[in-house]
C-alpha cells in the first residue's frame, strides 16, 4: 500500500471510530475481523475520496440497521417448495474454488426468469447469498488457504438471452445496486460466456462505453463456452456445468443434478438452506418458522446503473422492432414467390 493509499486509510478509520455503537456492531459483521481491508474496498469504490467513501460506508451501515441484515441469514424463505421455485428462477449457485482459493459463483442469466415469487423474495435470497458469502464461504476459503481471502469470481452464462429480458431489467438494476452500494469490490473478476448475437451488439455498442474504467477491467467476454480459457484459474471440478464442454446447451439443466449448482438439492444451496434454518431456530427455538418475504428498503439505482438500464431497455426495443421488420420483409419476399 502506497503513502498516500496508507494516509486515505487513517482518515477513514479515524472517521470510523467516531460513528455511533450501532453502526460499529454492524460493521463488525461487514469486515469480519479485517476492518483495513473492508476501509480499501469502499475507498476503491470512491475512487480514494474519503469523504465519499466514508458517506458510502456510513450510508451501508445505515442501510444495515434499518432493514436488520445483521439477522437476514436467520429468516428462511419458506415453505421449501417456494424456496425451491426461487431457486429455480434465479439461476446461481457456488461451483467451486479458483486454483487462488477464490470461490466460483455461477449465474444463468440467460435462463432466470424471476417470475415465480415477488421482488422481494429475490431481493432476499440474493442478499442471503451474499451475506453466507461473506459471513461462512470467504472465511472458511482464508482459513483454508492462509491468507485472507475477500473476493469472488462469478461466470455469466448467457444461453437462452432474448429480448424478454427486457422485463427484467428493474429486478436487476435493482440487484445491481442493492450490491454496488453495500458490497463493494466483492468480484474479482467477472467471466461472459454462451454470448449471443443479442448481447454481444448491446455489450459492444452500448453497455462497455457506459462503464467506469475499473467496472470494464473487472469483466471478460470469453469465446464459447469459456471452458479453455477458465481452466487456466480452476480445476476441471470447480468448472460451472455449463463450461464443461462446447455446446453444453441448457445451463437450466444438466445430466447430474449434484454438478448443477443452481438447484436446491446442490450440496452449496442445501449448506446455505440449512444454516439459515439453524440460525432461525437460535433466535426463536420454539418456531414455527415465520412465512412471508422480507421487506428490505430498496435504494435508488445509482447514476450509472440506472442510465445503462435505460439504454439497454431502448437498445433492446430498438433491437425488436429491426428484427421483426425483418421477419416481416423475408415474409413479404416468400409470399411475392
Amino acid at each position: 500500500m502506497g503513502i498516500v493509499a496508507e494516509d486515505a486509510v487513517n482518515q477513514f478509520e479515524a472517521l470510523m471510530n467516531k460513528v455511533d455503537e450501532p453502526l460499529k456492531k454492524t460493521f463488525q459483521n461487514i469486515h469480519q475481523g479485517y476492518p483495513t481491508g473492508t476501509l480499501v474496498r469502499f475507498l476503491k469504490a470512491r475512487e480514494w475520496n474519503v469523504p465519499k467513501a466514508h458517506k458510502m460506508l456510513v450510508d451501508c451501515l445505515n442501510w444495515r440497521v434499518e432493514n436488520d441484515i445483521d439477522n437476514i441469514l436467520a429468516k428462511p424463505i419458506v415453505p421449501t417448495d417456494l424456496y425451491r421455485a426461487v431457486r429455480d428462477s434465479q439461476l446461481i449457485g457456488l461451483s467451486g474454488y479458483t486454483k487462488e482459493g477464490l470461490p466460483v459463483f455461477a449465474i444463468g442469466a440467460g435462463f432466470s426468469t424471476f417470475d415465480k415469487a415477488s421482488v422481494h423474495y429475490y431481493v432476499q435470497s440474493h442478499i442471503q447469498i451474499n451475506e453466507y458469502r461473506d459471513r461462512v464461504i470467504l472465511p472458511s476459503a482464508s482459513r483454508k488457504h492462509g491468507r485472507h481471502i475477500t473476493s469472488c469470481v462469478k461466470v455469466l452464462d448467457m444461453t437462452g438471452l432474448k429480448l424478454s429480458a427486457l422485463s427484467q431489467i428493474k429486478l436487476l438494476t435493482i440487484i445491481s445496486t442493492v450490491d454496488d452500494l453495500n458490497y463493494p469490490e466483492k468480484t474479482n473478476t467477472y467471466y461472459i460466456v454462451n454470448v449471443p448475437y443479442i448481447f454481444s451488439a448491446c455489450w459492444k455498442q452500448v453497455v462497455k462505453p457506459l462503464l467506469q474504467e475499473r467496472t470494464r477491467k473487472k469483466i471478460q467476454v470469453l469465446p464459447g463456452c469459456g471452458r479453455d480459457e477458465l481452466l487456466k484459474i480452476m480445476d476441471y471440478a470447480s468448472l460451472p456445468h455449463f463450461c464443461r464442454r462446447e455446446g453444453s446447451g441448457s445451463s437450466r439443466h444438466s445430466g447430474n443434478e449434484t454438478d448443477n449448482c443452481y438447484t436446491l438439492d446442490h450440496p452449496f444451496h442445501q449448506q446455505l438452506y440449512n444454516y439459515i434454518k439453524h440460525q432461525a431456530s437460535i433466535i426463536a427455538p420454539a418456531g414455527p418458522y415465520k412465512q412471508g418475504s422480507v421487506h428490505v428498503h430498496l435504494p435508488e439505482s445509482a447514476a450509472e446503473e440506472s442510465d445503462i438500464a435505460k439504454t439497454i431497455e431502448s437498445e433492446l426495443q430498438k433491437f425488436g422492432n429491426q428484427t421483426r421488420l425483418t421477419d416481416s420483409l423475408d415474409a413479404l419476399k416468400v409470399s411475392d414467390n
